[in-house]
């Protein structure tokens, strides 16, 4: 987990809409990594996750192709 992330950086999903409460947000890390947050409670801190990780993740999502 990683806390005190820049506000500045954060990237709401554009899957994401004001009225569900369902809001991602991501930034990349100064070390290469992919910060996934929560934008209602950005307190909570945030999984990092490698680039390559993170891309497959979101490929599969969007695919609807995850693994069993």
């Amino acid at each position: 987990m990683r806390y005190d992330l820049p506000a500045s950086r954060w990237r709401k999903s554009t899957y994401s809409n004001g009225g569900s409460g369902s809001c991602l947000e991501t930034q990349r890390t100064n070390d290469g990594l992919v910060a996934v947050g929560d934008s209602k409670d950005r307190a909570l801190g945030a999984f990092t996750f490698p680039t390559p990780a993170w891309n497959a993740f979101v490929t599969a999502a969007k695919r609807s192709t995850f693994a069993d």
